[in-house]
């Protein structure tokens, strides 16, 4: 959309074609564009390609041809209105103020929040947004900017630009982030946290992605007491759950995302209530770093990751002694679907859960993983991440006619027109048998992230550490 609205505003005209259960939220682009009154057409979801352009083909001749109309050369900039959202009145007043929803337009065919993600919040008072400020040395009218370089999908962003929340792309004070801290529950020792977050500009699920979470990694974590333990993405610990909640308040309010309109998965998960845990940095084994050190801070700096979540999370739940019987006799299930033969351990647990990791989709990976578990592959000889990450990615290859059963690559591919980058050779030139890696182009996208109780399970997730491995993780104490 931004490339068309640019050959709108410069003259030159254009017709979208869209598909015709999305028209709404191209509509709703449109107009974030500054194009409100560009011409669409619908495509359709289920006609196949020749069919399908017999069908608009001559519309679209029309339409980039007919003259525009008075009402189609006029242009302008809807955007949600940005209010000051920090309320005085009583307390019940306040309570309806914030509670209030509004009816949007197909496809959503319920109330949407105005201000929260439809749960209560603490009300954001001048005096309790006054004292969320005391959290940092920075200014309440402070822009967001980035505080380091950023390698994005989208290019380079350098310190010091201002943070763009998505989807809208408005900019936000420091204040505005303090107000959105004081609603999700949070407190002055969160603050730098919540800015931390906030600089990565609060992304929003597509209509695929389930949501995102937030991991906070270094000594921040025992300062605040976030939980790194048992249950460590479930409910009970006070800061988890607050941290947590300010990615989806964020978006709403600092992105202007509105779930129906500009945010449109088809399900949604319940990540978009947002999601925070803990690293326990203390459970890694020798040489492992943890998600600071990986990210280019040192041990006793804090920052936060925060992950997209393309396709759900997955447990790797073993039967009770499955897991520890692999790796003390070699016997059970495990065991057995891995050919150990009552070979006593450590055995490479990995191996298990490979199968499942590229059943679907291709990519990287988050695994989460007990410290035992993180131990154990230490043991096996997997001295740092960056071996184990060597590793899953060097297993995730296979022929190019396994590969041509992905849905998705059909995508990364260009529809197989595009360079296979590791020959570098044309997708249409390589045999059947040759090796691709279903893992990403290298190893750097995977990510391991060690925490939670004592019980021998893994959690998987669909998706890594964002572009070129390089992110998004931020510094927190430069918000200090």
């Amino acid at each position: 959309m931004p490339y068309i609205a640019e050959l709108e505003k410069a003259g030159i005209p254009t017709v979208l074609l869209d598909l015709e259960d999305q028209h709404n939220m191209v509509e709703q682009e449109a107009r974030a564009q500054g194009v409100p009154n560009i011409r669409f057409l619908p495509a359709s979801r289920t006609l196949p390609g020749p069919d399908d352009v017999e069908l608009f083909t001559e519309k679209m001749l029309n339409a980039l041809t007919d003259p525009l109309t008075e009402k189609e050369n006029e242009s302008g900039h809807w955007e949600p209105p940005q209010p000051r959202i920090i309320f005085e009145g009583t307390m019940d007043d306040a309570e309806d103020f914030y509670q209030q929803a509004e009816r949007i337009p197909h496809p959503v065919n319920a109330p949407i929040a105005i201000y929260t993600d439809g749960s209560p919040i603490r009300l954001p008072t001048e005096e309790r947004v006054k004292k969320m400020l005391t959290g940092t040395s920075h200014k309440p009218d402070e822009i967001i900017t980035y505080q380091k370089d950023r390698l994005t999908m989208r290019g380079q962003l350098k310190k010091g630009d201002p943070v763009a929340f998505q989807p809208m792309g408005w900019n936000a004070t420091v204040e505005k982030v303090a107000t959105i801290a004081v609603m999700a529950g949070c407190k002055p020792e969160h603050l730098p946290v919540a800015l931390a977050i906030a600089e990565s500009g609060c992304p929003i699920e597509s209509t695929h992605s389930l949501g995102q979470w937030v991991c906070v990694s270094g000594p921040i974590v025992e300062e605040i007491e976030m939980s790194s333990g048992c249950g460590m993405l479930g409910c009970g610990n006070p800061s988890n759950m607050a941290i947590g909640r300010l990615h989806a308040l964020m978006a709403r309010n600092l992105g202007g995302a509105i779930m129906g309109v500009n945010r449109m998965p088809s399900l949604s998960s319940p990540f978009t209530r947002g999601a925070a845990a803990a690293e326990n940095t203390n459970g890694l084994p020798p040489g492992w770093k943890g998600l600071n050190e990986e990210a280019g801070f040192n041990k006793d700096e804090s920052a936060v990751a925060v992950f997209s979540v393309p396709a759900g999370i997955r447990g790797v739940q073993h039967s009770p002694g499955g897991y520890r019987a692999l790796q003390k006799s070699g016997h059970g299930g495990m065991a057995r679907r891995l050919d150990v033969k009552g070979i006593p351990g450590p055995h490479n647990w990995l191996n298990y859960v490979l199968p499942e990791l590229w059943a679907g989709r291709e990519g990287p990976h988050t695994i989460i993983m007990i410290p035992e578990m993180a131990r154990h592959l230490y043991d096996i000889g997997f001295k740092s991440k960056d071996e184990v990450y060597e590793w899953l990615w060097k297993q995730s290859f296979m022929t190019v006619e396994q590969y041509k059963k992905f849905s998705w690559v059909d995508f990364t591919t260009n529809g197989w027109m595009g360079i296979e980058p590791i020959s570098g050779k044309h997708w249409k030139e390589l045999p059947d048998d040759h090796m691709v890696p279903a893992g990403g182009t290298d190893s750097s996208g995977f990510c391991i992230i060690v925490g939670g109780g004592d019980e021998e399970v893994a959690q998987e997730i669909q998706g890594g550490r964002g572009p070129a491995g390089g992110g998004p993780i931020y510094g927190i104490d430069a918000w200090r």
